[in-house]
């Protein structure tokens, strides 16, 4: 209806202008093309101030890996090196993935002659502390690291079996639970389809 009559005075105004004898018309047809415009215009914004605004899509939930950076700092040439553990940090971050790594307590022995803590291997590795565990003295890292893997619903970088945790954690047995890898050349490497295999090789048991 506002449309209509905004219309109509549109028109008596135009009439008014260009039709010699019907200048009086402005007198009414003016006032009125404003109003109408006015008031359409505020319909317009009532309207688009009820249109709720979109939402962004929700980002994906993060797809975790645990490294076992106890073995894999053995990767390169049976030495103890924390740049394998660095360089495998790297490529998974490359993969759109979020890495966690977990050591066992002698970590910081065998790479610097002392004890290094959470904080310590985080800085070395570039990681944010909540990402880095060594576990307390005289614990195997391995029940850590599965635990998390289970809780995150993460595969794990290692080329341990976990064959003596076969029967508490059924899960490592799975096709791509594992993913494998080393140092040739002196380059890192994964192997691929163990890393494509993502959550469907890590469904709790």
């Amino acid at each position: 209806m506002l449309a209509l009559i905004a219309l109509l005075s549109l028109a008596g105004t135009l009439v008014s202008l260009f039709l010699p004898g019907f200048s009086d018309l402005m007198l009414l047809a003016g006032p009125c093309l404003v109003a109408s415009l006015w008031l359409v215009w505020r319909r317009v914004r009532a309207i688009f101030r009820r249109v709720p605004p979109r939402k962004a899509a929700p980002a994906p939930a993060p797809r975790h890996v645990i490294v076992d950076g106890s073995n894999v700092m053995h990767w390169q040439a049976g030495v103890p090196s924390l740049e394998p553990v660095i360089a495998a940090v790297r490529v998974l971050a490359e993969q759109g993935l979020t890495p966690g790594v977990i050591f066992d307590a002698n970590v910081g022995y065998k790479t610097h002659d002392r004890y290094q803590d959470d904080h310590e291997m985080a800085r070395r590795l570039g990681l944010p502390e909540d990402r880095v565990l060594v576990v307390p003295k005289g614990v195997p890292a391995d029940q850590y690291i599965l635990t998390a893997a289970r809780q995150l619903r993460a595969q794990v970088v290692t080329n341990d079996r976990y064959r003596d945790w076969v029967a508490e954690f059924p899960e490592v047995a799975s096709p791509g639970f594992l993913i494998r890898g080393g140092v040739k050349d002196g380059a890192l490497w994964l192997h691929g389809r163990d890393l494509a295999s993502g959550e469907a090789a890590t469904a709790s048991p």
